[in-house]
């Protein structure tokens, strides 16, 4: 059983041993991996204007994006690739709300320009190094190609 005097030197011990682990990760991950991982050199005004829609019309309260989020609607961190710039593009331009399997998806009712601004941002996030996250699905789905 350690005494009193022992306990302390032990807690503080650790506490410094593990505060500066920590502090020493995070420094690394910062200054050399963040960059290279989440390619904010392609970042554009077009995908910054995108995560604003994204964020005003709270596409995360049915959306998932990079695991976080509802669970209700697709997750979309990939879904330009997956589906393709054309396919998303349309179903977020819908007039009407639009249901492909019994869900409704709000229709938002986008105009080109911000239908665009957010398969950039989606484009952007879906070029993460995310280690391979999420998963590649066992079956291929066919991509609706109507690029403009």
């Amino acid at each position: 059983m350690l005494s009193k005097s022992q306990a302390k030197v032990f807690f503080l011990g650790g506490t410094v041993l593990f505060a500066s682990l920590f502090l020493g990760l995070s420094f690394d991950t910062v200054s050399n991996r963040v960059g290279e991982q989440t390619n904010e050199d392609q970042l554009t005004e077009s995908a910054i204007a995108g995560r604003v829609i994204w964020d005003e019309n709270n596409c995360m309260g049915c959306h998932t994006l990079l695991g976080e989020g509802a669970y209700y609607a697709p997750e979309l961190t990939k879904v330009i690739e997956r589906r393709g710039a054309g396919y998303v593009k349309t179903v977020m331009m819908q007039p009407n709300s639009w249901a492909p399997n019994g869900r409704h998806m709000v229709a938002y009712n986008l105009s080109e320009e911000e239908a665009n601004n957010m398969v950039d941002f989606l484009t952007w996030i879906g070029n993460m190094d995310l280690n391979g996250f999420p998963a590649k699905p066992k079956y291929e789905v066919k991509k609706n190609e109507t690029e403009d």
